[in-house]
């Protein structure tokens, strides 16, 4: 009898630690530096070379570097405006496919200490550094792969060159938490007064796994941005949207920078071998550089806050690309457009209805693990079921009759992706009605839906790889709708 009773307290308490441990990690996992960046979700991207005074897009890298002369540049007024505006970070054009640089490279004098600027004193990143110091802000920079100026491009001398210029940005201006790779690769260009076009294979020419270990070793929690990552990957579109089913995994062994990837890129592969999650950059205007033309033509606040569901509410960061003018400063009607569009998110995230209410679920793996853990305000908690169970829901009762016409949902993703489809129901009138349904969520999807009042919100993960792990369940009701 008492060998019985031994079995049996054995038998329990196996089974009481098999339900409250943790789940096991499944498929490709983020790094803590792309958990780093997930945490950013929105941030500026800021175009500023010679083509801000010669009024063009892609300069062809013959421009006389006097042109550079910001009457007024203040780049604590882009951090201040950064900052205001509810950003993390910058990223600047360091170098864009003209070849000019805004900081003295030592290795070309197509760059500010060959400008008008300053007397040719001036270095961007170094004020630019300084002013994300002063203004909490993370700083990131793109340098163009493509250089229609140097004369030495589409030879392998040029990695030598670009990879010099890589390292300046990397060692002489502090922490980095990106690394902004164009897919622009090749073409016609001054390079040096040939005037000619060169072309390359952009498969193999710049030996990028060599270019990566450099930022590795150099900056070794900066993500580097790319078609195909190898951190972050491009959306595959410049017009604000994410893709509604969007994995943050990608075979990206078989991607390169600047090749035809555009149509996959959004919803990433369902069964994807690294995580490389997806980025939108995107312009306040019609251009990336600034032009006087545009003055009249900047998104709206409206228009920026539905960007923000299209990006941030599709599991995306939000680049947003804000242009400094040819005085050094983000124009009146940027900073105003900037501004309003931070308080109208202000307005629809005001009330959290969710927080602390009772929860409960279908089946959980235990009290670490339970519902509660999912609206408990603590992005380290999460709920989750049993391993074999891969379909459950979460019930939140609200106490009261409610409104509500949002919810944010995200997964602990340091445990990987595994929600391949959910759907939300309120309950209504005595039934449970469903208000929106979805795919995939990953780090954060926010969904919009009309108001409807209710006392409960019910949250089914329908289909999941593994079993599901819900590390946040928020809800609102914005204003206007």
């Amino acid at each position: 009898m008492k060998q019985s009773i031994s079995i049996l307290i054995v038998v329990i308490l196996f089974v009481s630690c098999s339900v409250n441990r943790p789940p096991e990690p499944y498929g490709p996992l983020p790094s803590e530096r792309q958990m780093e960046w997930h945490g950013m979700e929105y941030y500026m991207f800021v175009h500023f070379t010679v083509n801000t005074f010669t009024d063009k897009e892609w300069g062809y890298g013959d421009e006389d570097p006097s042109v550079f002369n910001p009457s007024e540049l203040d780049c604590r007024q882009w951090a201040r405006v950064a900052h205001d505006a509810g950003m993390k970070g910058i990223i600047i054009t360091a170098k864009h496919h003209d070849g000019f640089c805004l900081w003295p490279s030592q290795y070309t004098d197509h760059s500010v200490k060959s400008s008008a600027w300053k007397n040719g004193q001036g270095d961007v990143l170094r004020e630019l550094r300084q002013a994300c110091n002063e203004y909490g802000l993370k700083m990131g920079v793109y340098l163009s792969p493509w250089d229609r100026n140097s004369t030495v491009y589409a030879t392998p001398e040029y990695l030598v060159y670009y990879r010099n210029q890589l390292g300046e940005l990397l060692t002489q201006y502090g922490e980095i938490f990106e690394v902004w790779f164009d897919g622009a690769n090749g073409g016609d260009g001054y390079y040096g007064g040939a005037r000619e076009t060169r072309r390359i294979d952009n498969r193999t020419y710049y030996d990028w796994p060599n270019t990566h270990k450099t930022v590795r070793e150099l900056q070794p929690m900066a993500v580097m941005f790319s078609d195909a990552g190898p951190d972050v990957r491009w959306v595959g579109n410049e017009s604000g949207i994410g893709s509604l089913t969007n994995w943050c995994l990608l075979n990206k062994d078989d991607m390169y920078p600047g090749g035809d990837f555009a149509k996959i890129l959004g919803a990433g592969h369902e069964n994807g071998t690294h995580w490389v999650p997806a980025e939108v950059d995107v312009s306040i205007r019609r251009g990336w550089f600034y032009h006087q033309s545009q003055d009249s033509m900047v998104r709206s606040p409206e228009n920026l806050m539905e960007l923000y569901y299209s990006s941030v509410g599709r599991n995306c960061n939000l680049l947003l690309n804000v242009p400094p003018d040819r005085r050094g400063l983000i124009h009146e009607n940027d900073v105003k457009s900037l501004l309003t569009f931070r308080e109208l998110r202000k307005k629809e995230f005001a009330t959290e209805l969710a927080k602390g209410k009772a929860a409960v679920s279908s089946v959980s793996r235990g009290k670490n693990y339970s519902a509660g853990k999912a609206n408990d305000g603590d992005p380290e908690t999460y709920w989750s079921a049993p391993d074999e169970i891969k379909s459950a829901f979460l019930k939140i009762d609200l106490g009261m009759e409610t409104e509500v016409n949002r919810i944010l949902l995200q997964e602990y993703i340091k445990l990987g992706q595994r929600v391949e489809e959910y759907k939300v129901e309120a309950f209504i009138d005595g039934e449970w009605e469903q208000i929106i349904d979805g795919t995939t969520i990953g780090y954060k999807v926010i969904r919009k839906f009309p108001a409807v009042k209710t006392s409960q919100i019910r949250v089914t993960i329908s289909r999941s790889k593994a079993c599901p792990a819900i590390s946040n369940i928020e809800l609102f009701r914005a204003p206007g709708e």
